[in-house]
């Protein structure tokens, strides 16, 4: 096919001046040749407006709606991009193959899929039937492998196979890798998914994995089908390709024989290897489709020269060969240089942001919803919530729930708030449904059995839990969990006695509650930082009392409930939830080693995904970017521990933003 820009527009669509609606950089792109493409496109330079007028283009050019293929990774991106189309050709969406991955490949499949051996009449199971599934499958092989609290529950353990099968690694290094809390039973995993994967063909039901798995097969052992979407698709496009994982990458690769993929994405904005995307997909394109062009789109009509210029250094940092060379240039005119914020810890942070957001709302006219803060981890955040509950400032959690009301933190202090006072009965049966097998039906009659033999015989309520009466009342699935459950409880009683609430905190999360967090959660590791930032916390406080009432207090004060959804609000979000967005001001805290890089990114020796994020942070940012630290981490206790400026700041030259120092008696 001709490819001249000067052949005539196909008549099924109006004429485009694709010149005047692009820049150069965009134009370049959009009117390639045919054949292998990598669009590398920096942050907010109008990735999506290059690939919907690529679309708009090739159909200028006279290929049909039904030789275009669209992958993306939302529903939310294939409609909007599509819905762009239409409004450009006049071409309804659903003219073309376009959507999600899974969505295609669920198509595909229902179509082809008996040259597989895959029936049309199956069906898809949900997440909950799919970890159902998985654990009759394990408890058909071992009974008794679920009632181990330190194995992973059906959720957890369904994590890690989906991550294993979409990484195409073999089970063993997927644990070492991303869950070390199941080294010492990682031998077993590889038997479970045997069993589950003849059970789902067993019953002619697919999970979301098989989705892509069964399509990749479907492609490489039916010959005859993938030869007919080979040239049926003419032209695959592909968004977001640095997130692909490897059975996305190797689904691409064989649906483009002909090598007429246009790939499109930032090498440097690849962070989410934790849910499978593999950074070498965007790294070895031009190697596994040979020819290909690479197209720079660098021109950002985001944020201020200052804040690229920091962001470019951010990227000069990365090791030489381990990145594309790409340099942002701003459309924008020149304003204040990013600011780097030292305080002297997360308490002081916090009250640095209350201050500088009081004066950018109330003196400056900013919109509350324009100001973001940003974080690697949620207990970075929690100073933050409480500063800004204090002063009665809206904010909005965009990333999960309020530090208070996450799950493992309320399980933590109600068991606390149990050895405190026993007769609370609501604390008790939030931590004793954790217990297999116990409901809420269970639990009120294992409570009163303690009271009872505990009046009866005269004991301490925790001493009366022990004895074989109240043990009985334990579901048989328990049993094996309730001695360690109940010595736990009298260790945490005892330190009660005479140590500090801290010390408290750091027992209750030593015992029985951290071994259950290990099979409760896959990212046991990060809700284990989490629960410790509590010890720092509970480092303010001498007595007891003081600690959990103060706990309630800030709990009813940081509840969503307590802020109209209506009002404009301060937007708090960790850095990975913040990918694709953009405001006005962000501040970004947190940036100390072991924090922002991460401890274990920092102990595996390889922090460039971390460094990648943090080029994600910054260039979130239009206006005025803040980039913060503490000298002191007080989660680590009453002393504390002495910090070092995360070492991403310190590869950014000095010339390139300015130092705001606190002072402290006379505000900053």
């Amino acid at each position: 096919m001709d490819f001249e820009l000067n052949q005539p527009h196909s008549s099924l669509i109006p004429p485009i001046d694709f010149r005047a609606l692009l820049n150069e950089e965009q134009f370049n792109a959009v009117t390639a040749e045919p054949g292998p493409l990598l669009v590398l496109a920096g942050a907010g330079s109008g990735k999506t407006r290059t690939l919907t007028y690529r679309v708009a283009y090739l159909l200028s050019q006279g290929v049909k709606p039904s030789e275009i293929l669209l992958l993306t990774f939302t529903n939310k991106a294939s409609k909007e991009m599509l819905h762009r189309v239409q409004d450009l050709t006049g071409i309804e969406p659903q003219r073309f193959w376009g959507g999600t991955f899974h969505s295609l490949g669920h198509r595909a499949l229902r179509i082809y899929g008996e040259a597989i051996k895959l029936t049309r009449n199956f069906t898809i199971l949900d997440a909950d039937e799919s970890e159902s599934l998985l654990k009759q499958t394990v408890e058909s092989v071992d009974k008794t492998f679920f009632k181990d609290k330190t194995h992973p529950r059906p959720g957890p353990l369904f994590n890690v196979l989906s991550l294993a099968r979409n990484t195409q690694l073999n089970i063993n290094v997927t644990v070492t890798e991303n869950f070390p809390q199941y080294e010492d039973i990682k031998h077993r995993f590889q038997a479970f998914a045997d069993n589950y994967a003849k059970r789902k063909q067993e019953q002619n039901v697919v999970d979301y994995d098989d989705l892509l798995e069964l399509w990749l097969k479907l492609l490489t052992e039916a010959p005859e089908v993938a030869a007919y979407f080979g040239q049926r698709f003419r032209h695959v496009l592909v968004d977001e390709y640095q997130d692909t994982n490897t059975l996305q990458a190797q689904i691409v690769d064989k649906l483009a024989p002909h090598h007429r993929v246009m790939a499109v994405g930032d090498d440097a904005q690849c962070i989410y290897s934790w849910r499978g995307a593999d950074f070498e997909n965007i790294m070895t394109f031009q190697h596994r489709h040979p020819g290909t062009v690479i197209h720079r789109i660098e021109t950002n009509y985001r944020s201020t020269p200052e804040i690229l210029e920091l962001a470019n250094a951010v990227l000069l940092a990365q090791p030489v060969g381990r990145h594309f060379e790409k340099e942002l240039r701003a459309a924008r005119g020149h304003a204040n240089k990013p600011y780097v914020v030292q305080t002297m810890d997360e308490r002081e942070q916090a009250e640095f942001l209350l201050k500088r957001i009081r004066a950018l709302t109330e003196d400056e006219g900013v919109s509350a919803n324009e100001i973001a803060i940003l974080y690697r981890s949620h207990f970075l955040a929690l100073e933050v919530q409480l500063a800004l509950s204090r002063a009665g400032i809206p904010y909005q959690i965009t990333s999960g729930v309020k530090f208070f009301e996450r799950q493992h933190i309320r399980d933590l202090v109600a068991l606390v708030r149990f050895v405190y006072n026993p007769s609370d009965t609501q604390a008790w049966q939030r931590i004793a449904v954790l217990l297999p097998k116990v409901g809420e039906k269970g639990a009120q009659k294992i409570h009163a059995a303690a009271l009872d033999h505990g009046r009866m015989m005269q004991k301490n309520f925790l001493d009366a839990l022990s004895t074989d009466d109240v043990k009985s009342k334990v579901a048989k699935d328990a049993r094996d969990d309730w001695e360690n459950f109940c010595v736990s409880l009298r260790q945490v009683a005892e330190v009660m006695q005479t140590g500090t609430p801290a010390a408290v905190m750091e027992t209750a999360i030593d015992g029985w509650y951290g071994d259950y967090l290990k099979g409760a959660y896959a990212d046991y590791v990060e809700r284990l930082d989490e629960l410790k930032a509590m010890i720092g916390f509970a480092g303010r406080f001498e007595e007891m009392q003081d600690l959990l009432a103060q706990i309630v207090l800030l709990n009813g004060e940081t509840s969503d409930r307590q802020v109209d959804p209506n009002a404009e609000a301060i937007k708090l979000t960790t850095v990975h939830q913040a990918k694709g967005l953009e405001f006005d001001i962000v501040f970004v805290v947190g940036l100390a080693d072991g924090q922002f890089p991460g401890r274990r990114s920092i102990e595996a020796g390889d922090v460039e995904e971390e460094r990648r994020l943090f080029y994600v942070a910054v260039t979130r940012a239009r206006n005025e970017l803040y980039l913060c630290y503490p000298k002191v981490a007080t989660r680590a206790g009453p002393g504390g521990m002495l910090l070092q400026p995360s070492r991403f700041l310190m590869e950014i030259p000095g010339d390139l933003y300015d130092p705001l120092r606190i002072k402290r008696s006379f505000g900053w």
